[in-house]
């Protein structure tokens, strides 16, 4: 299993300094990707500009949105700002998209919440028409550029509803577990696998995990950004999903077993603080396995 790293990007006082240097490191330490989280409606650096600026300090470690809240964005920006991307990573984006569940993501971009599976269909369809270089609607041009990787820039699903399971075997390379647990992500990523099989797609859908975690005297800060984060989906959510972050070595070792043993091919240890002191010191728990 690879070990990815999250960039604070959503992590409340992050400076643009602190993320590049944080990219750095990740690199340096040998982790396999930079993973962002988002959502447009709360404060945060977009994902695609974070990769882009990334990608200028570092050489090999790829990039994944973990997720993007694609339907809240135009197909053809999004399939531009993309394809943008990949061609300046020279090759390094994977791009994780659901529809998720602020309202307030629709609302402040115009687009229609209740409409978000169909919106989300179409615009996966419209992505692997623009990456071919056809236009995404009479009488214009193909939006461009095109993205370094062919067919198309590779795109992750996320997502638990019985749409994801066909989103990913269309159109996917495999599907993304945002923040769930192992005994949660094992029976979802069977499904996937089999659905994988019975379309007869080649070889098996790539699976991958995301889980919190902070190291070091950082409880308090931790606590405070993912309750702030996930604030709207009640009290008690955002209590268990403070209370569930990872915060030892010995939890963090668990983990990577843990999620290894469900079939998971790339586990994302995402930050809930912003120092990049956080990159070396998770590198000395992961690495040191």
């Amino acid at each position: 299993m690879e070990i990815g790293i999250g960039i604070p990007n959503t992590v409340p006082g992050t400076t643009g300094a602190q993320m590049l240097d944080w990219a750095r490191r990740a690199e340096a330490a040998g982790f396999s990707s930079l993973a962002t989280i988002g959502a447009v409606s709360y404060p945060g650096y977009e994902e695609l500009t974070v990769f882009a600026a990334a990608g200028a300090v570092t050489e090999r470690i790829r990039f994944l949105s973990n997720v993007l809240i694609s339907p809240a964005r135009s197909t053809a920006e999004l399939a531009k700002q993309a394809a943008s991307v990949d061609q300046l990573t020279g090759g390094r984006l994977t791009l994780g998209v659901g529809i998720g569940w602020r309202t307030t993501d629709y609302q402040l971009t115009g687009r229609d919440f209740g409409a978000r599976g169909q919106l989300f269909d179409e615009q996966l369809r419209g992505l692997e028409a623009a990456w071919a270089g056809e236009p995404l609607a009479e009488g214009t041009a193909p939006v461009g550029p095109p993205p370094v990787q062919q067919p198309g820039v590779p795109l992750m699903i996320g997502g638990m509803a019985e749409a994801t399971v066909r989103r990913v075997v269309e159109f996917g390379a495999g599907w993304t577990a945002g923040g769930l647990p192992p005994d949660a992500v094992g029976p979802m990523a069977e499904t996937v696998q089999s659905a994988w099989s019975e379309a007869g797609r080649k070889g098996r859908a790539r699976i991958v995990a995301l889980a919190y975690f902070s190291l070091g005297d950082t409880v308090d800060e931790s606590r405070g950004y993912l309750l702030d984060y996930y604030r709207l989906m009640g009290g008690d959510i955002a209590e268990m999903i403070a209370g569930s972050a990872m915060r030892s070595p010995d939890a963090i070792a668990g983990a990577l077993d843990a999620y290894a043993q469900v079939g998971v091919d790339e586990l994302i240890l995402d930050p809930t603080v912003s120092d990049p002191d956080q990159v070396d010191l998770l590198a000395e728990v992961v690495f040191s396995q």
